[in-house]
């Protein structure tokens, strides 16, 4: 799939790089060195999460068998922390990923304990909201975006790719480890690590940014310039676009008189709807 979307993006900028050079320069490097990079972190990110939730659930199987709940719930709660830390206890994978919460679910489908001292999530029915996690206490890892209701009145519901893997204990499931990714975590890492590869040229003033679209709606960071948010194609542009190439596509826009290359790629690894948005512009 991933080789799939290079081809096609390859095949829509040799489509369009004819007709002028303001913005090529930027598409270019988006094809060659941008999308291969955040696709490769979007890839690495999957993996980890279920290489991390599988492994977090074998170490912390004991405690999901103590029989008082409020020890247990104690235990479970140190155990998600130490598996995050440079501990005998840590797995690598999600002291790495930009996770929000880390989660020890019982076979009520209901959250027992996070790696919070201030638990809000304690008692929320996880598997009532998202399938994957019922999908674990049936016994079958997996990943899936998800919708979890904000625990704060009037807040929005979270768009979260939810890991999930079963808890077995003397051979049977007893629970479920559940790590949640939101998308606007995916779109800060992805921007951090652009920038970071890319971070001689950013002081020089080059701009390189990475969004999220879930449908038509933006997920990114405080720190995501708002002028930029206003350069993303708009459905019609995208439809149009992804009918031409439906691997993705790249393009040019102005704006303050600065020349933008922009990509938009979909990543349904991630979620059916869900996609990749690049912005880079030389100085």
């Amino acid at each position: 799939m991933w080789t799939r979307c290079l081809i096609s993006l390859a095949v829509a900028f040799a489509l369009v790089a004819c007709d002028e050079e303001k913005g090529h320069n930027e598409q270019r490097e988006i094809l060659a060195t941008d999308a291969p990079r955040a696709l490769a972190v979007i890839r690495q990110d999957l993996d980890d999460g279920m290489t991390g939730v599988r492994a977090a659930a074998e170490r912390l199987a004991p405690g999901f068998a103590v029989e008082d709940p409020a020890r247990r719930e104690a235990d479970l709660r140190a155990g998600l922390r130490l598996v995050q830390r440079p501990t005998r206890q840590r797995v690598p994978e999600l002291m790495t990923l930009p996770i929000t919460f880390l989660a020890a679910v019982g076979m009520d489908g209901k959250v027992i304990a996070r790696d919070a001292t201030e638990d809000r999530m304690r008692g929320f029915d996880l598997a009532e909201v998202a399938p994957v996690v019922q999908a674990a206490l049936d016994g079958s890892a997996g990943h899936a975006l998800s919708r979890i209701p904000s625990l704060l009145e009037d807040d929005p519901p979270s768009v979260t790719v939810l890991f999930a893997a079963p808890v077995r204990h003397e051979g049977q499931v007893v629970g479920a480890l559940v790590a949640g990714l939101p998308l606007w975590r995916m779109t800060q890492q992805l921007s951090r690590q652009l920038q970071l590869e890319d971070a001689e040229e950013v002081r020089n003033g080059e701009i390189v940014w990475a969004l999220l679209l879930e449908g038509d709606t933006q997920h990114f960071h405080a720190g995501f310039p708002p002028d930029l948010r206003e350069l993303i194609p708009g459905p019609p542009a995208r439809r149009a676009g992804l009918e031409r190439s439906a691997g993705g596509f790249t393009g040019e826009v102005q704006q303050y008189g600065r020349w933008y290359g922009f990509g938009v790629i979909p990543v349904p690894t991630v979620g059916e709807d869900v996609t990749l948005i690049l912005f880079r512009s030389e100085p």
